[in-house]
């Protein structure tokens, strides 16, 4: 378990979803520059930065070879990270295909599975959300394909121009990886992650749980002494999730 202790009131800042390059890149570039001022904003107070998943909207890695584009992001990046502040990435349902370009490039610790953390003697529970909990087969089952070794080594020996065309027509087009349906609230009780963790709380106690995935900011109380939050995206709400000394709330970049 990482543990992490803020000084001289600092703070740490989660994001998540911003799906950089989608519809267009044309088309996210305005979204591009407004994460870009958002980070360049808190870089200053911060004492680590969470990004959980789903950066962009799509990413595969070649050896050789990463998706063209998102310059100003990645810059930013890598300056908060030459400037000593730790980022730590979780990797969601479009960038799965993520393996070491952030950890040797930008020096960006790269997650596949959700995390522990304990942040000013509060335990957390971290990651982007896709595939846990009940339900959602149709996606488990893709998911399953997606990240078998074979199917990625056979991707890997299309040309980038093919491999990167097709996966970015299918991030958009494909609504079992897009998810453009699951984006409504329909009660706690609805909710596969809020069941998740509360499923999770049988096993150990966590003060904290911080996900992505859904697109929508939520805060749902699972006990008394344990809360789930949900970060939104950087789509339609902006929003994004603060830890001061020992609180959690969610804000809003205008």
């Amino acid at each position: 378990m990482i543990s992490i202790t803020t000084s001289n009131h600092k703070k740490v800042y989660f994001a998540s979803d911003q799906h950089l390059g989608a519809p267009t890149m044309e088309a996210s570039l305005p979204r591009e520059k407004k994460f870009v001022a958002w980070l360049e904003s808190i870089k200053n107070d911060t004492e680590a930065i969470f990004l959980l998943g789903d950066l962009f909207d799509f990413w595969f890695e070649y050896k050789k070879v990463v998706p063209k584009g998102f310059t100003r992001v990645l810059g930013k990046l890598a300056e908060i990270s030459d400037s000593g502040i730790p980022i730590y990435f979780f990797v969601g349902n479009h960038d799965l295909w993520m393996k070491d370009y952030f950890e040797k490039e930008l020096n960006i610790a790269v997650f596949h599975q959700p995390q522990e953390f304990l942040i000013n003697q509060k335990k957390f529970l971290i990651g982007h959300g896709d595939g846990l909990g009940p339900g959602d087969i149709g996606y488990k089952r893709m998911k399953k394909v997606f990240t078998f070794p074979p199917f990625k080594w056979m991707f890997r020996w299309l040309h980038p121009d093919l491999g990167v065309k097709l996966g970015q027509y299918m991030s958009v087009k494909n609504k079992l990886i897009s998810g453009e349906e699951d984006f409504k609230f329909l009660g706690a009780e609805n909710e596969w992650l809020v069941q998740y963790c509360k499923k999770k709380l049988q096993e150990n106690h966590y003060d904290y749980f911080v996900f992505g995935h859904r697109h929508l900011a939520l805060e749902i109380k699972l006990t008394e002494n344990s809360t789930y939050y949900n970060l939104g995206d950087w789509i339609q709400y902006y929003t994004f999730g603060v830890f001061e000394e020992t609180r959690f709330s969610l804000s809003k970049f205008n």
